[in-house]
């Protein structure tokens, strides 16, 4: 993908903050430190984020922004401003998980975006430059079967055409595991895009002592499509986020025991932790200043005790990102393989 037109194949990512960036190539697959990508009033392109009043008083900032603290209290600084965070009105960082995708999607031979964020929807941002001087115009959800296009959640799209027709169609991977296909039923520069089409079923990630022992397909699928064993058909290469239970050795009775005991003082620290955060966020949030600052100093003094607890004990479960391969069949069956 060459989204510079400068002849060398450039990286372009998205971010848990939800700004996009890109890696521009250079020669011998070399690439740049990454840049924010804007749009052409050289705005930042984060889909979705921004600067937010939460109905609890407080503000949240969707994207990346930098902490400070001066003696004239804590600030957050989020492109160009500089906001107060305060006991009566903190302010919060949070993000969108955006997924990028590069495509000619409207057919006018100029590479646009397609960014998927962490509610399921997929926008556009048309390219309206040049073939070597690229120019975002506002961004627009997606529309299929006449009505806003979403999965369930960090949507990660990714264009092909899946049914052989000469257009593009559009696949996406959920935030449950899933992939969805929705058809292209209208022109390669006027796409219309029907229902979707689950290709895919959701997977699962499972936390704690019920993490399962083998691999299984997990969740926050991203997905790819090439023709994998060259026979003429599309395939899916799809990743996930997985949980799996550690190969550890089985306890000993002393050993087990003391891990119950560590277990139980962690389950009595956490929460513990939750009532001070219950106080700190969300309509329980406390009214004065000292109340706050006392359930703020808990969280502190808590949060390294149960760290310390953790370190002692073996890992319930561990977490991987597969790629799993679904094979195209002639009736379009999919086989899934690690």
């Amino acid at each position: 993908m060459d989204l510079d037109g400068d002849g060398f194949v450039d990286l372009i990512s998205g971010s848990w903050p939800g700004e996009l960036f890109l890696f521009r190539g250079g020669p011998g697959r070399t690439f740049s430190s990454p840049e924010t990508i804007k749009d052409r009033g050289g705005n930042v392109i984060n889909v979705g984020g921004g600067i937010r009043d939460g109905p609890d008083g407080a503000i949240r900032i969707a994207g990346h922004g930098e902490f400070e603290q001066t003696p004239e209290g804590t600030f957050v600084k989020y492109q160009g401003k500089r906001i107060k965070s305060t006991p009566e009105k903190p302010v919060y960082l949070t993000g969108t998980a955006s997924a990028v995708h590069a495509a000619d999607w409207d057919g006018d031979g100029h590479l646009d975006l397609l960014v998927g964020d962490i509610q399921g929807r997929v926008f556009l941002a048309p390219n309206e430059g040049k073939a070597k001087a690229y120019a975002f115009g506002k961004e627009r959800q997606l529309e299929a079967a006449g009505g806003p296009l979403t999965v369930k959640g960090d949507a990660g799209p990714f264009t092909a055409d899946w049914d052989g027709d000469g257009d593009l169609d559009l696949l996406v991977g959920a935030g449950d595991g899933s992939v969805t296909l929705f058809r292209n039923t209208g022109t390669r520069k006027a796409p219309v895009l029907a229902a979707g089409e689950q290709l895919v079923p959701p997977g699962e990630a499972v936390h704690g002592p019920k993490a399962p022992k083998e691999p299984r397909r997990g969740i926050r699928a991203k997905v790819c499509a090439a023709d994998w064993d060259g026979d003429g058909r599309l395939d899916l290469l799809v990743g996930d986020f997985a949980t799996q239970k550690p190969g550890l050795p089985v306890p000993t009775p002393e050993e087990k025991a003391e891990q119950d005991r560590l277990r139980k003082e962690k389950e009595s620290l956490q929460a513990r932790y939750h009532e001070a955060v219950r106080k700190l966020h969300g309509p329980t949030r406390a009214k004065t200043k000292e109340e706050l600052d006392k359930a703020t100093k808990e969280c502190e003094e808590i949060t390294p005790k149960i760290r310390e607890l953790d370190a002692k004990l073996p890992r319930e479960y561990e977490t991987h990102g597969w790629v799993w391969l679904f094979l195209r069949r002639p009736a379009e069956a999919t086989t899934p393989r690690q």
